[in-house]
Order: structure tokens, then C-alpha cells, then sequence
């Protein structure tokens, strides 16, 4: 696991834009890439520990991010920066690496953590430099994304398991200990 998100880590930085001769593309591009990075790496690191449970809790929290973060851009219509829609608010490509970043953190520690938080700041970052997000934008992001993060995922070695749910008629949290 450990040389999957150093590996990460390192390609993001290798493949960024160096900021002396960066364009607005350059950085939509790093910003894309490492995006993809961080979300592949959440869903990769489970899958190859075959960790089932915790590849469900990252996958459920991109997908309650990517809600979250598309209901917001049709209900807020902030225009971007570089004018070419209002679709600014908040910034998807950060709420997404954020929550894949929190669903590593929580569910393996700060050693997967640390390293991915640091590529999703890269991608918020990256988005305010490529013109396409206010700093606002990035930081609603990244209290969607790890607020989803943190709380749709549980510790890999934890006897304590909690799992909210929704119905027709309400919803409620399911509490479980292991023995």
C-alpha cells in the first residue's frame, strides 16, 4: 500500500506543471491528473488488499460527494473565473480527492492518509491556478469531500462499525460491535 500511494505521490508531483511556465491549461491539466491519482489510489489500495468493505466506503463516499458537489453548481451558478460557465461553486475535482483522501485517511491511518491529502491540495490548488475555481470554491470542496469522507468510512481494525441509512419513512444509523 505504502509504495502504491508513494508512487502516487510521485507522479503527481513529476507530471505538474512547474509554475514558472505553467498555463491556465497546463494547471486544468495537473489538476485532472491528480485528481485521478488520489480517486484511483482510494479505490486501488482496497481493492488490492481485497478489503471489500473498505472499497464499498470509499466508493459510497465519492458518490455522495459527487452528488453533494453537482446539486450545489445548480442550485449556487457562480461563474467561473475564466468566464466559461457557472459551474465554479464548489469545485468538484477537490471535493472528489478530498473524499478520497479522508476515506483512506480513516480507514488506514495517517501513513495513506498524509500522502493523499497532500495530492488533493495539489488539485485544489491546481483548480484556482487553471482559472476554473475561486479559493472558496476549493475549500467548499474540501469540507464536502472529507466531511463524506470521514464520515461514510470506518477504521480498517475497528470493532465498532456504523453505517447510516435512509428509507421511504426516515433514516437512522446502524451500530455494530465486534466481539
Amino acid at each position: 500500500m505504502r509504495s502504491i500511494l508513494l508512487t502516487s505521490c510521485a507522479t503527481a508531483l513529476l507530471v505538474s506543471p512547474a509554475p514558472a511556465v505553467a498555463s491556465t491549461h497546463g494547471w486544468a491539466k495537473a489538476s485532472s491528473i491528480s485528481r485521478t491519482i488520489v480517486v484511483g489510489a482510494a479505490l486501488a489500495v482496497p481493492g488490492l488488499q481485497a478489503d471489500w468493505h473498505g472499497l464499498g466506503g470509499a466508493a459510497l463516499a465519492l458518490g455522495v460527494t459527487g452528488a453533494a458537489t453537482y446539486g450545489l453548481k445548480q442550485l449556487v451558478h457562480e461563474t467561473r473565473p475564466d468566464g466559461s460557465d457557472d459551474q465554479s461553486f464548489p469545485s468538484g475535482h477537490t471535493s472528489l480527492s478530498f473524499a478520497a483522501a479522508a476515506s483512506l485517511h480513516k480507514r488506514y491511518g495517517w501513513k495513506a492518509g498524509l500522502p493523499a491529502y497532500a495530492v488533493a491540495s495539489f488539485t485544489g490548488f491546481a483548480r484556482v491556478k487553471a482559472d476554473k475555481h475561486y479559493t472558496h470554491d476549493v475549500l467548499a470542496g474540501a469540507v464536502i469531500g472529507t466531511g463524506a469522507g470521514w464520515l461514510l468510512n470506518n477504521r480498517h481494525d475497528t470493532k465498532v462499525e456504523w453505517l447510516p441509512w435512509t428509507g421511504h419513512h426516515g433514516g437512522g444509523v446502524s451500530l455494530s460491535y465486534r466481539f
